[in-house]
Order: C-alpha cells, then sequence, then structure tokens
C-alpha cells in the first residue's frame, strides 16, 4: 500500500509532503526515513522503496522543503537539520510505525542525515549514509567553488528538476568573473554568489559543518561509497571519525563500510573498451542494507571480520576486513626525476622508488588560466571524472609526467595517497594539482585519483598564507583514497600542472578576491626534484591479498 502525498506541518507553518510505502499486514514497522530534493517519484527509487517494504519496512521518501510537493523556500541545507528531525520524531509515533526510525540516502541525502542525527531525535536509530559531501572546503581545498556546481544549482531551481542539457555548459564555465557566471544562463541563481562572498570562517557556512562534532553523535551508520566516487572522501572522515569519537561502544563497533568500483551513483556498472570490473562488482545493496538494520535494532554487534567490504580493481574482487585501512598496510614512497625535461610525454620524467642521490634539478612549465588543462567528465554534476584516459591530454607541455618502469610484480594501492612536492612560482598565488594513473601496456593512462592544493589555502582553508614568489616551499595535495593493483608490466605515473578544468576554478594567480574579477596573470612553475628537495608521493599499500 502507499499513500501519497502525506502532509506533515513543521513548526512554522510549513507542509512537506512525503509518499508512504506500506509493508503487508497491518503490525508496526521500522521506518526508513529518505529525504531528497530530486523528486520522489523515479523508477529508480520506486524500485528501491519496494524492495525495503517487502523486507517489512515502512519507506518514506519525503521531498524537502522547497522541492517537489512540499512547501516553503529551497536553500540547500539549511533547514533540514531541523526538518528532518522533526520528521523523525512524528513518523515515529504512527499507528504503522514501531518507534525506530532509520535514515537513508545518497549525496545531498547522504549528507543531510548527519546535520540531522546532530540534533539527536529521540527515535532515531541508525544511518545508512551514502556518498555525502563533506565539511565545506573539504573536497575542494582551493575554497573557490567548482563551476560544476552551477549545474547542480541551475537543476534545482524551481520545484522540479530542470533539464541542464538545455545550457552550453563549456561556454559558462568558461566565463568571468566567477561570480557573475549564472548571468551566462540568464537566470538568477543567490546561492551561488554566497559560495563566494562568505569566507570560510563566516558564520553562513557554520551549520553545515559536522564531520569535528562526531563525538555528539551516538548512532550506528553503514557507510557507502566508490572509488571513483567524486565525493568519496566524505565517506572515509565520517567512518574514522565515527569509529574513533563516537559517543558509545555500541556505535563505534556499529560502524560498517562497503566502498565498490563505482562512481557517484554507487552500485552501477562503469565500463569502457578497456575498463570492466566484472560481474561481481555490483551487490545486492537493499539485502544488505536490511540485515545490518535487523542487526543494530537486535542491539547485536555486525560481525567484526565483516565491518569493512571494500572492492579491490585490477583483482576484480570483494575483500572484507575488520577495519579500514587493511590489516598488514604499509607505506611507500616513491620520488619525482628527471634528467631534462618531464614536460609532456615525450619528457624524461620518471617516478622511482629509491630517493634521487643527485643535486638540485628543476622542472617547469608555463600555467595560462586562458588555456587550462582538460579535466576529462560530463557536463554536468552528475559524476565529475573516472577511469578516463589521459594519454592523449599528456602530450601537453604544460603537464609534468613521471612515469615508472614496468611493474616486475603487482603492486596494490590501499589506503590513502599524498602527494608532497617542492615548487616555486612567479605569482602570488597559483594552483598546483596532481593525478596519479594506471599505464596500461597498450598505452591507456587511466586515472585512479587526484587533488588540488592552492598556495594561500596550503596550511587549510582557515588561515591564509601569504606566498613570496619565487620562495621554494613544500606542499602536500591530497588525492583521497584506492584499493587498485597496479598489474605486472603496468606503470604507475603521475602527472603534475596546475589546473584541472572545469573541476576546480582556475586560478587567475592574482592576489586578492579572484572571483569579481577578470584579471589574470600566466604563471611560471617550477617542481624541484633531488637529494635534498625529494618531491614524490606517499601511498599506502599492501601485499598477498
Amino acid at each position: 500500500m502507499i499513500i501519497y502525498d502525506e502532509r506533515t506541518k513543521m513548526p512554522d507553518g510549513i507542509e512537506l509532503s512525503s509518499d508512504i510505502y506500506l509493508p503487508e499486514g497491518k503490525g508496526k514497522s521500522t521506518v526508513i526515513l529518505f529525504r531528497t530534493p530530486y523528486g520522489k517519484n523515479s523508477d529508480e527509487l520506486l524500485n528501491t522503496a519496494r524492495q525495503f517494504s517487502k523486507r517489512g519496512f515502512v519507506f518514506i521518501a519525503n521531498d524537502v522543503r522547497g522541492r517537489g510537493e512540499s512547501d516553503g523556500k529551497f536553500i540547500p541545507y539549511f533547514s533540514e537539520a531541523e526538518d528532518g528531525s522533526r520528521l523523525i520524531e512524528i513518523f515515529a509515533g504512527k499507528p504503522w510505525s514501531n518507534g525506530n526510525v532509520i535514515t537513508w540516502g545518497a549525496s545531498y541525502s547522504g549528507r543531510i542525515q548527519w546535520l540531522t542525527a546532530l540534533k539527536k531525535p529521540e527515535h532515531l536509530r541508525g544511518m545508512i549514509s551514502i556518498v555525502p559531501p563533506s565539511d565545506p572546503f573539504v573536497e575542494n581545498p582551493s575554497v573557490s567553488t567548482s563551476p560544476m556546481n552551477l549545474s547542480w544549482l541551475f537543476s534545482l531551481r524551481g520545484r522540479g528538476m530542470q533539464n541542464i542539457n538545455s545550457v552550453n555548459w563549456e561556454e559558462v564555465y568558461r566565463s568571468l568573473p566567477l561570480i557573475n557566471m549564472p548571468e551566462k544562463i540568464g537566470v538568477d541563481i543567490p546561492f551561488w554568489k554566497q559560495y563566494f562572498i562568505n569566507r570560510p570562517e563566516s558564520d553562513f557556512w557554520k551549520p553545515l559543518f559536522y564531520q569535528g562534532k562526531m563525538n555528539n553523535i551516538n548512532l550506528p551508520v553503514m557507510h557507502i561509497s566508490g572509488w571513483y566516487d567524486d565525493e568519496q572522501i566524505g565517506t572515509f572522515i565520517n567512518y574514522e571519525n565515527m569509529r574513533k569519537y563516537s559517543e558509545s561502544d555500541f556505535s563505534r563497533k556499529n560502524q560498517s563500510l562497503i566502498v565498490g568500483p563505482w562512481g557517484h551513483s554507487v552500485n552501477k556498472d562503469i565500463k569502457n573498451d578497456h575498463i570492466d570490473f566484472g560481474d561481481n562488482s555490483k551487490l545486492d545493496l537493499v539485502e544488505i542494507e536490511s540485515q545490518w538494520i535487523n542487526t543494530i535494532l537486535e542491539h547485536r554487534y555486525v560481525n567484526n571480520d565483516e565491518r569493512v567490504m571494500v572492492f579491490a580493481m585490477g583483482p576484480n574482487r570483494w575483500i572484507k576486513s575488520s577495519d579500514w585501512p587493511l590489516k598488514g598496510c604499509k607505506n611507500i614512497h616513491m620520488y619525482l626525476s628527471s634528467e631534462k625535461s618531464a614536460a609532456g610525454i615525450s619528457g624524461d620524467g620518471e617516478l622511482i622508488f629509491d630517493k634521487p642521490s643527485y643535486g638540485l634539478r628543476t622542472d617547469q612549465f608555463t600555467y595560462d588560466p586562458m588555456d587550462p588543462v582538460p579535466y576529462l567528465s560530463g557536463e554536468g554534476f552528475a559524476q565529475i571524472g573516472g577511469p578516463d584516459d589521459y594519454s592523449e591530454i599528456e602530450k601537453r607541455k604544460d603537464i609534468l609526467v613521471y612515469t615508472s618502469g614496468k611493474m616486475e610484480e603487482g603492486l596494490t594501492i590501499a589506503g590513502k595517497i599524498t602527494g608532497r612536492i617542492f615548487i616555486s612560482s612567479d605569482c602570488e598565488d597559483t594552483d598546483f594539482t596532481m593525478k596519479i594513473l594506471d599505464v596500461h601496456q597498450d598505452g591507456y593512462a587511466q586515472r585512479l585519483q587526484d587533488g588540488i592544493t592552492r598556495l594561500r589555502y596550503r596550511n587549510g582553508p582557515f588561515q591564509e598564507a601569504p606566498y613570496e614568489p619565487g620562495k621554494i616551499i613544500q606542499i602536500e595535495i591530497d588525492m583521497w583514497s584506492m584499493f587498485h593493483e597496479i598489474k605486472k608490466d603496468h606503470r604507475l605515473r603521475i602527472e603534475i600542472t596546475s589546473s584541472a578544468f572545469p573541476k576546480y576554478a582556475r586560478n587567475q594567480n592574482i592576489a586578492g578576491n579572484q572571483y569579481d574579477t577578470t584579471n589574470y596573470k600566466v604563471a611560471k612553475q617550477k617542481v624541484y626534484h633531488g637529494q635534498q628537495y625529494s618531491s614524490g608521493i606517499e601511498m599506502q599499500t599492501v601485499y598477498n591479498l
């Protein structure tokens, strides 16, 4: 049975709309609450709701404030904690509810569960948080928001989903100044301006922070993401923080982690002529989630040896473990090296295991914000990047390329990847980006992960650090996590440049605010390596899977 458009009044008089999927029978059941800005009527959602209902749960799909059939004005995130907490308590008291509520959902719906949990609703028993965004400025440490976020805000303009294919996004993304980008579309998107005019430390952002507050959350959580999820880092931070800081032993031990070979849309195939993760890359997630819910509601602990389930890409199989990182992981370093120049794929840049014994060497390139290095992706926000082939792009001379020799045996990356490089620039501010790739025997350069550091925010988003042009400094570039085998006879590769457009907004290489000006400079960039300046990467690796 389905109850459509159930109206629930909030304390301020606004009514929110929900569709309620009831299981067969007249008993009381656990409620699974899903709150979304994307509409509650899709075929995929209908299928998920019916699967949960068949397993005896009440599944509730709720349009968030200002979206779909719900009243009010939609302002991303800012009313979700209060509305979510109120709905949990109301639905827990319904005749068909046994008083237990689990929140469930992905992306926006994954993040707002955390904001709601901080309100400590009495009847919330657990969360299934799928691909949630992190705190502000974690995924994009350059602080300047991704141009691609505009396509997301555009899609949410009005009550129903807007067709983003009606816009020439390539032209829009290239327009300056950033703050006026919506003018290229001909619409007003007020929240876009808020990204720029509110500094990281301003009160505007405070309601969106949750990852440093997990000592105030006492709930079991199932964390789900994909290795190619463009918001993957949120899942790992949440899992690690809840394991360390959650209030109770029951909560800390009932954190579960699932990471598959997926993008932001979990449990879906990523395939091309070179990439196929196999038939077992997808799971019966509803069944797994249902079993987990039953376990925690019976006040039992999840199986310690199966708390973590992660997909090893390369061997293409699932690994179960008691925790992440896996036991037996060790950190290894690889170093940048070149004799003449690492500029482009035709250069002689190498990635080596032994720390260089030679003196100072320098590789250099020019970064022109009007000719940024492309980042392979669709034009919309739904998925930014995947296991794409960068071999053609690597022919550009504004990319430094460092490639290992052929692997004599497989090397499995199983955890965090961090770049540490010595650099200088002739500009007061600029970006450095890094990408790690698996080079197949036929030359296919498969992107694994990437990251960015903006010089003024090299010490974090809350403390701008002025840069003196020409000064050699060391910076870190976080490339998140990966579980991937570089197979025998494959090569490992690192790219370094200063842009990845349009994933990241271009640094215009000038001091002061960049969002409200068209001014820019062309930057001359240097990367240093050798015995004194041992630039390279650090990776967590594992053997004998």
